[in-house]
């Protein structure tokens, strides 16, 4: 039973690394243009943002 709940939780992150790779593009085209606007507010969340997913991205990775 383990093994299929393994299975089940390692097809789930394969499914899931190529959308978290679209939301941290995204992301980062996002800050890009708080950057060159200067709105540091648009910067910060963005950077929020990031952090969280990058987070998610190394727990799947693994």
């Amino acid at each position: 039973m383990e093994q299929v709940i393994q299975t089940v939780n390692k097809t789930d992150a394969e499914k899931r690394i190529p959308v978290l790779r679209l939301e941290i593009d995204y992301e980062l085209a996002t800050l890009h243009d708080a950057m060159l606007s200067e709105d540091l507010q648009a910067m910060n969340e963005s950077k929020q943002k990031l952090e969280t997913l990058r987070k998610e991205f190394l727990i799947l990775k693994m």
